[in-house]
């Protein structure tokens, strides 16, 4: 089997660790120092293109939808949103991190396909949240996959964006009937409550990480309702 070869190495703000960009033959790896094991791998990625399906089931016939994906990863999530929408729609894609972009505008984009590529896409270069502070109904559905889930590991900032204010700039953020959709490793009842208490109508979904079999991730479905 042939090595790995190192492609990029990347600080994450605020004291978060690094993440270093790896390549075996056709396959990816992104790992976080400090962190047993793969964060991600081009092999691995049915739960990531099962959240933007999920999060935009009601939006396949939409004219003009916005969506917006936290976290471009290796760009699966981006890639199945752009699927799932229609030719008229936007998908912003929000990243903190600058060398992720540049890894997917370079040899790890022909992973996903390269949506960065599409002319739907905008990036926004920079944390997610910042787009949630005019508080304006601005998305029909809102897809994060910007850490492991509603616990964070490689931005504790992150956690933000899961407590009861980060959620209500969440809330006004989205159109009536907007779906908000998160990706996690695993399930935590808690903050399924906490959802609701924001005012969503909230459910969950569990999927694995390769089709039919893998590890079995969570995806919190988080709906405004039509007021």
């Amino acid at each position: 089997m042939n090595p790995w070869t190192e492609l990029g190495v990347a600080d994450i703000p605020n004291g978060g660790g690094q993440l270093k960009l790896s390549q075996r033959d056709k396959e990816f790896s992104i790992r976080l120092s400090g962190v047993r094991g793969e964060l991600m791998n081009s092999r691995v990625h049915s739960s990531e293109e099962a959240l933007s399906e999920l999060g935009c089931a009601h939006l396949s016939e939409a004219d003009d939808a916005q969506v917006l994906v936290g976290g471009l990863g290796m760009g699966f999530t981006l890639a199945a949103a752009l699927k799932a929408v229609s030719a008229s729609a936007t998908v912003t894609v929000a990243e903190l991190i600058p060398e992720v972009v540049e890894w997917n505008r370079g040899p790890l984009g022909e992973c996903a396909g390269h949506p960065l590529r599409d002319s739907r896409t905008r990036i926004h270069a920079g944390d997610v949240a910042q787009l949630f502070a005019p508080r304006q109904p601005s998305f029909d559905a809102i897809l994060l996959d910007v850490d492991n889930g509603p616990e964070g590991i490689t931005h504790t900032d992150n956690n933000g964006l899961y407590s009861m204010a980060g959620l209500a700039a969440i809330y006004d953020s989205l159109h009536p009937e907007g779906m908000l959709a998160i990706w996690s490793a695993g399930a935590d009842p808690m903050f399924n409550i906490r959802l609701k208490k924001a005012g969503f109508k909230a459910k969950t979904r569990t999927v694995r990480a390769r089709q039919g079999k893998g590890s079995r991730h969570t995806i919190f479905l988080a709906q405004k309702p039509w007021r």
